[in-house]
């Protein structure tokens, strides 16, 4: 590998991030053992295989590592470096990045998924940095170690990203994630905060039907078991971000907490503006900046902004003070 030919993972406070197409189609099991079922999937347009290897499908949970990835490359893209496919990380660094353990099983696991990633193969329309090609790739490409310890860890890995994930990231198709996310355990919880996430977006709440949540996430439950473990994340309110509702009509409702505002209100900022704060604020999650700003703004009162850009470029520079 000659230099220059890979990027190395080396941003330690890099912001959690998730590209959109896989927050929105379901690509990875849910299951806790071996899932060697093809899966296919349909919604308006979109249509999805994904063909398990030997070793069994991808898993939510093997899905930290393209995080992991992604974040990476978007904190190194927001900062003006320049950044490739094939990355080169320290697997204690990505252990430590997505709340899990560092013991010797812990490293063994994170080969057992590296394997899966990569064996996985995925069909599909999906459009990623405005680019719709129906393909079959694998969710990673390749993976090596490069370095190991003396008792046989891997300590230095090597991965390359498909071309479809690589372009979502050059094209930013990516959303920021709670740190939280790592922290829930149960697979459904974690691709349910993903499609609240999603579809959230900057609204205040989103309702959907119990039907097409369960068919968006993935799930391979019954609907009436699908709906009862729904009623238990209910009762559990372990979801980052969001709060859970069921509603008349068998429907779920997800409610940004602690959102009592009217969103029409908040400042609304130009195109450009988060260009210009990237230039000040070189590596910084603008996204995070306005979120805070915007709460600075709510516990002063939300005063009338003649120029709200100004105000936020003004509040960014006294920060990187």
């Amino acid at each position: 590998m000659r230099q220059g030919d890979f990027f190395v993972c080396d941003i330690f406070d890099a912001i959690p991030k998730d590209d959109l197409a896989s927050m929105e189609h379901p690509l990875f099991s849910l299951a806790t053992r071996p899932d060697r079922r093809i899966l296919n999937y349909s919604h308006n347009s979109i249509e999805l295989t994904v063909t398990p290897s030997v070793r069994g499908l991808a898993t939510i949970h093997d899905k930290d590592i393209l995080i992991f990835c992604i974040s990476q490359l978007m904190a190194a893209l927001n900062a003006g470096r320049a950044v490739t496919r094939t990355l080169v990380l320290k697997a204690h660094d990505l252990l430590v990045a997505t709340n899990r353990e560092t013991s010797g099983d812990s490293y063994r696991r994170l080969r057992d998924a590296f394997e899966r990633l990569a064996g996985t193969r995925i069909t599909t329309n999906i459009v990623t940095g405005d680019i719709e090609v129906t393909s079959g790739f694998g969710l990673i490409e390749s993976w090596e170690i490069l370095r190991k310890s003396r008792g046989g860890r891997m300590v230095s890995v090597s991965v390359t990203l498909s071309d479809w994930l690589f372009r979502a990231v050059l094209s930013k198709s990516v959303l920021t994630l709670s740190r939280d996310y790592f922290r829930l355990r149960k697979p459904l919880e974690r691709r349910i905060y993903e499609l609240a996430r999603k579809h959230c977006g900057r609204q205040p709440a989103w309702t959907v039907s119990v039907e097409t949540l369960l068919k968006k996430s993935g799930s391979a439950s019954p609907r009436r078991v699908f709906r009862r473990m729904l009623r238990d994340m209910i009762a559990a309110d372990h979801l980052p971000d969001y709060e859970m509702t069921e509603q008349p009509g068998d429907l779920i409702r997800f409610a940004r907490r602690g959102a009592v505002i009217d969103p029409t209100t908040l400042p609304v900022l130009r195109p450009e503006t988060y260009e210009t704060a990237r230039a000040l604020r070189p590596g910084a999650d603008v996204y995070a900046l306005e979120a805070q700003w915007r709460a600075v703004w709510l516990r002063s009162g939300s005063p009338r902004l003649r120029a709200p850009d100004a105000a936020f470029l003004g509040w960014v520079k006294k920060r990187d003070g």
